[in-house]
């Protein structure tokens, strides 16, 4: 078991943070990064709820995290401010499939994936780190501490529309009635379903874990990341899909 692991494992647990990250620590590659996330979870004892995945640009890397299913809340959860550092907040659309898919000697095709979407929500992500120095810290190790997830609260699902504007939707995002947007709403990754494909090789070919229609899939950003300074409320709606709130304490 990696000392990465453990240290990470505690931190979640005792919603600490790390001093220090030891050059020694840093996971050697990204395939060390995803096996650390996967000893993590095991270490507490957690289920599988999710995915976070994302990448920086239209023809970016896809990198992505399993996410434990005590850190999924419903839409108006009250979550305590303290609980997470530094705390920003993305408001995301998450996916669901109609179907499993199975660890299989072949990769699933795109096509096969993209057939398979069943359902959509919005979300917001609380980003959180156990790393005191962030976002100073090497990106693997980031990535090996389930790129920076605190918790998902995941809005009521609609059924999937082929003609929704994934690139471009119309959305609002506030805290405490103040809009939070900085810019036009804009997800890096572009239609983040080109995300899907890679998740569900991730997991079949990489990684031995099944891809299934409980698991919620949320996409990345369309807002940036805000940092609210106080306690309050934080209200996302994007069109057509249902409103999503989540309060600090």
């Amino acid at each position: 078991m990696n000392m990465l692991s453990r240290q990470l494992a505690e931190a979640r647990a005792d919603h600490t943070t790390l001093a220090s990250l030891p050059n020694e620590l840093i996971p050697a590659d990204a395939s060390a990064a995803y096996a650390i996330q996967h000893e993590l979870l095991a270490l507490r004892g957690a289920r599988i709820g999710g995915w976070k995945i994302g990448a920086k640009s239209a023809e970016g890397a896809i990198q992505g995290a399993p996410l434990p299913l005590t850190d999924l809340h419903a839409d108006g959860a009250r979550l305590p401010r303290a609980r997470y550092k530094p705390l920003g907040l993305e408001l995301e659309i998450a996916l669901r499939f109609n179907r499993r898919f199975e660890p299989a000697e072949d990769a699933y095709h795109e096509v096969e994936v993209l057939d398979a979407i069943d359902s959509m929500a919005a979300t917001i992500e609380i980003v959180a780190s156990r790393f005191e120095q962030w976002p100073n810290v090497d990106k693997l190790a980031q990535l090996a501490d389930l790129q920076n997830h605190g918790a998902l609260i995941v809005g009521e699902f609609v059924k999937y529309g082929r003609d929704f504007p994934f690139v471009a939707p119309t959305l609002a995002f506030t805290f405490e009635g103040r809009d939070v947007m900085k810019a036009a709403p804009s997800n890096p990754c572009g239609d983040p379903r080109r995300l899907l494909t890679w998740l569900v090789n991730h997991c079949t070919q990489h990684r031995g874990i099944a891809v299934t229609p409980d698991m919620i899939v949320t996409t990345g950003s369309y807002t940036g990341m805000f940092f609210p300074q106080e306690a309050g409320t934080a209200r996302g709606h994007i069109e057509g899909l249902a409103p999503i709130s989540v309060t600090l304490e």
